[in-house]
């Protein structure tokens, strides 16, 4: 594997936005320019990035007897191959799942890294799971192999392997010795070693197969609605996030330390614990396995993280020891509390608004109380403390901020690789999720007079689609995600139809823009060489509009055939369309600040063209 091998930028041909085929590779939602437009990368490419500059840095951090075991990112990278072998040898197929459950663990990173090294699809699978969700979703992602915690685990497996399980050759147990021999179940250690003789050259073959746009990781949804549906994730969904979101909060190499406790067959554990860190080089600690059952806390104090993602009732379930702590307190010390509570609840309040004076007495009671409250909390040293995955009321929130600890909220989902908008200290607001990733976009779909309507994302952390299900793939789409997916040569698309008979649709090309951000008249590269495929010769926007460039037109009327085509109704198709001399821009004022388009701008600017779609 050469040094620089991790700069390629590595594709595969694809026309469409969704797949819900494992192999089938998605075109990626890559700006032009800026934000968003970063070089995609493979997991292996971000993995080695980061070994080759912090190679002797620790990574990951457990337990043993007592005592912490340290690998760093040299022995994590060694380990992570040494378990692709093994999963090779075991019969692993392209694109084929490895099924992971159990508590986290350095294991569990190992195995999630070397399936995806070896070209499989990592899949957590939730430790409460019955033997028959476990048994669907080892199923659906049709799992080579299963790795599991320990016998508790490998006896659900056991109860559904039989006919159940036609794809499977292989489950490795990573804690304890096994209970009895059974053929193709092994130990971790007899794992590890298992695929020692295969060359590392062959594995360095399906390493540089490996394409940014294609699917690594599957993350299961709670199945609340229905049976659990197969998130595909791509390599490209995790590394860009992983940047994006670090990069958003203003995270340093090599100086974050965090501890691993949630789930990581949930999107927000595995990105925060896994990919995040590995990005930025951090340390990843590892919870005791009762850690919400009460250890959780000891780990804490002991590994002091920087930074810490709860979900609600982790903090709630914090505030109620604290709450019943201070009820057996002394009358003064009591008083002392509440004293300085009042003074924490309006300085975090100070920093929220930007204010960065604080109240009188605010040093006497940070030395007497905060100081002590996040010692004793395990967070003397944590610079940001995130909620999310479900809501959080406002009274745990102002506690917290009355103690000088705000909570930033984030909110996402899996189908958007974990974070889509996030809170930090320098942007955040009490009972709000934050601000949109950048690089990334947010519209408010058909909002109602309240001002309430549909959340739909854009953006290079959007998933490739839901594994084997075409038909929820296509209920998550909306329409304009469709017509990008479509017509390959537009830069923006507003649809048109409120309160009109029919819907029509305002396009811009891609072009280059110059130093200001404004744009030209140059097509981009991508674009010159799109036209360059339809038989036309054409470097500029006005070459294509002035003469309606009947090869470029009809392609983009084919894919709007396309669209129309999976329509429900007329209602729903596009009937009219046209092409705008100049792209969309934030001087221009059809953008906002973060590239939103700006809807009524737009509409107002265009008036003409719109009046003669409708004919008025």
């Amino acid at each position: 594997m050469t040094e620089l091998s991790f700069l390629y930028v590595r594709l595969a041909q694809a026309q469409e936005l969704w797949s819900t085929a494992r192999d089938k590779p998605v075109k990626l939602r890559m700006e032009t320019s800026g934000l968003g437009s970063e070089p995609p990368m493979t997991i292996h490419q971000m993995f080695l990035a980061t070994v080759q500059k912090y190679g002797d840095y620790p990574a990951l951090r457990a337990k043993k007897d007592g005592m912490w075991v340290t690998l760093t990112y040299k022995e994590y990278y060694q380990h992570a191959r040494a378990a692709a072998k093994s999963f090779l040898k075991l019969g692993l197929e392209r694109f084929h799942g490895v099924g992971i459950l159990g508590f986290n663990s350095p294991e569990w990173f190992i195995a999630d890294v070397g399936c995806i090294l070896a070209g499989g699809l990592a899949t957590g699978i939730y430790t409460t799971n019955s033997p028959e969700a476990c048994q669907y979703v080892a199923h659906n992602c049709e799992a080579n192999v299963l790795v599991v915690e320990n016998n508790k685990q490998l006896v659900k497996i056991l109860q559904v392997v039989r006919d159940q399980l036609p794809h499977l050759k292989a489950i490795v147990q990573y804690k304890g010795e096994l209970e009895q021999k059974l053929p193709n179940v092994y130990t971790w250690a007899e794992f590890m070693k298992f695929g020692a003789n295969v060359p590392d050259s062959e594995l360095d073959v399906l390493i540089d197969c490996q394409k940014a746009n294609e699917c690594c990781t599957l993350i299961y949804t709670s199945g609340t609605t229905g049976n659990p549906k197969g998130v595909m994730l791509s390599h490209d969904n995790i590394t860009w996030t992983a940047s994006a979101a670090g990069r958003m909060i203003y995270l340093k190499m090599a100086e974050e330390e965090l501890v691993s406790y949630l789930p990581l067959s949930h999107v927000a554990a595995q990105v925060q614990d896994m990919w995040i860190c590995m990005r930025f080089a951090g340390i990843t600690n590892f919870a005791e396995p009762d850690a919400l059952k009460g250890s959780l806390a000891n780990t804490l104090r002991e590994v002091r993280p920087t930074s810490f993602l709860g979900v609600p009732r982790v903090w709630e379930k914090m505030q109620e020891a604290m709450k019943a702590v201070g009820a057996k307190s002394s009358v003064t010390k009591k008083k002392i509390a509440d004293w300085a509570k009042g003074i924490g609840l309006q300085a975090s309040y100070n920093a929220m608004n930007g204010d960065s004076s604080v109240p009188w007495g605010f040093t006497l009671a940070n030395a007497l109380v905060f100081k002590n409250v996040r010692k004793a909390l395990g967070l003397d040293r944590c610079r940001t403390c995130f909620t999310g995955a479900a809501p959080i009321t406002k009274d745990t929130l102002e506690y917290f901020m009355s103690l000088y600890i705000p909570l930033f909220e984030l909110y996402g989902m899996s189908e958007s690789t974990g974070p889509h908008s996030i809170s930090w200290a320098e942007g955040y607001r009490i009972m709000s999720c934050g601000k949109v990733l950048t690089g990334c976009k947010t519209k408010l779909d058909k909002p109602d007079t309240d001002g309430t309507g549909e959340i739909c994302f854009w953006g290079r952390h959007v998933f490739m689609g839901y594994l084997n299900m075409p038909e929820k793939t296509e209920e998550a789409l909306d329409t304009v995600s469709l017509f990008k997916s479509h017509i390959t040569s537009e830069s923006n698309v507003m649809l048109v139809g409120d309160k009109k008979k029919f819907l029509s649709m305002l396009l811009t090309l891609k072009c280059n823009v110059d130093d200001n951000g404004d744009p030209t008249d140059e097509l981009t590269p991508l674009a010159v060489e799109y036209c360059r495929q339809h038989g036309v010769i054409a470097s500029k926007v006005s070459e294509i509009v002035n003469k309606k460039e009947p090869a470029i037109y009809k392609t983009i009327q084919e894919g709007i055939d396309r669209v129309n085509a999976k329509a429900t109704s007329n209602a729903q198709r596009v009937q009219k369309w046209t092409i705008l001399q100049r792209d969309f821009s934030i001087s221009g004022g059809e953008l906002g600040p973060t590239m939103k388009l700006k809807r009524p701008v737009v509409s107002k600017m265009y008036e003409e063209y719109i009046n003669k779609f409708y004919g008025e």
